[in-house]
């Protein structure tokens, strides 16, 4: 797989619930930038699982890449360290810190009212109600695409959201932050927190928490920002 010279590859990396398609509105308006483009399916079965799955993404790439992660995979980029990722970038993301578990984060506050409950069943994965994607997960979507959201989906495993992460990439490495104003999942100061945490240049829209389907433009203008502010060397 050959980056683009002028930008680089872009690695899209989705969270729960959600598979590479959850990236489609954004695809090819970063290949008319400049970008070459590859989406990461990880399995969602264990957070050592997927830092290594998107570890074997990267090295099929060439050159420069950008690494773009939404809600849980923010945590997913951040673990994987490697000299040819030039930034990170956030969208509504869960950012721990060293020694903390997404759980931390994403249970640092009092959820939305309309968040779904959420539960693990007996295999130890956690699936998404089909009204919390109409409720909480993007409720600026149209009602069809709730409907292919939920019919879709894939769980996540608790062993993802409770184990230490390890010392992130955002210690090191330049990142940017998409902040959903009007996210019910991730709450806004909890994104602010830790994107601040973080150093992030954060960018903050009246977006839902998966902006990618409902509010692609700004998605695709803070990781054309990224990499025009990161030297593609």
């Amino acid at each position: 797989m050959s980056s683009s010279p002028q930008m680089g590859t872009a690695v899209l990396v989705h969270g729960a619930w959600a598979d590479g398609y959850c990236w489609s509105n954004v695809i090819l308006p970063l290949k008319s930038k400049g970008f070459a483009v590859t989406c990461a399916p990880i399995p969602l079965t264990s957070f050592e699982d997927d830092a290594s799955a998107l570890q074997r993404v990267i090295e099929r790439t060439s050159g420069p890449v950008i690494l773009v992660g939404h809600a849980y995979a923010g945590s997913v980029i951040a673990a994987v360290h490697d000299d040819r990722v030039k930034s990170l970038v956030c969208i509504a993301a869960l950012a721990p810190d060293e020694g903390e578990t997404v759980a931390d984060v994403f249970y640092r506050a009092a959820p939305h009212p309309k968040a779904p409950q959420l539960s693990p069943d007996a295999h130890g994965v956690i699936w998404m109600p089909e009204d919390g994607f109409s409720q909480a997960v993007a409720h600026h979507a149209s009602s069809d695409q709730w409907h292919i959201m939920a019919a879709v989906q894939r769980p996540i495993s608790v062993n993802c959201i409770q184990r230490k992460v390890p010392t992130p990439a955002w210690k090191t490495k330049p990142s940017w932050f998409l902040l959903a104003e009007e996210d019910r999942m991730i709450l806004p100061d909890t994104q602010r927190f830790m994107a601040e945490r973080m150093g992030a240049n954060i960018r903050s829209h009246k977006v839902d928490h998966t902006p990618m389907h409902t509010a692609p433009e700004p998605v695709v203008d803070i990781i054309l920002e990224a990499a025009q502010s990161t030297p593609a060397k």
